[in-house]
């Protein structure tokens, strides 16, 4: 019916100018880091296994003895070498490992229950999931 689409309509609009006035609250500052870049590669499947560090990097200044490398599962998640480190840039953490040949690996950088990769305001990272396989 006529009434019924002009409903659809405003809630529509609505909808729109809600999410719109959200858009306007975006800024650098308020939205959570994101990873912008690792080492290696999610998907990548021709990865070295004697690399002995993985490296990602958030898209801000994270807090320095701040972080949540999760597992998926313990098969997939690679033997720990070290304690992690931020480098001197403040967004690339460091993740020392011993990899092993033709292996996958999954790794959960931030996750549903494991929060502490965090900006310098405290804000969480958004969960990552870094998969890669090792050659052979």
């Amino acid at each position: 019916t006529m009434k019924r689409m002009v409903v659809i309509l405003v809630t529509v609009v609505v909808g729109l100018l809600a999410a719109a006035a959200r858009a306007d609250d975006v800024t650098l500052q308020t939205v959570p880091p994101v990873v912008v870049k690792t080492i290696p590669e999610a998907g990548a499947g021709e990865v070295d296994p004697k690399l002995t560090e993985i490296k990602v990097t958030f898209s801000k200044d994270m807090q320095n003895d701040s972080w949540s490398w999760s597992m998926l599962s313990k098969e997939s998640f690679p033997t720990l070498d070290g304690k992690p480190k931020y480098l001197a840039d403040k967004r690339t953490c460091v993740l020392p490992v011993k990899l092993e040949p033709g292996k996958t690996y999954a790794i959960w950088v931030n996750s549903d229950k494991n929060v502490n990769f965090k900006d310098s305001e405290g804000r969480s990272a958004v969960p990552y999931l870094l998969v890669f396989k090792t050659k052979k």
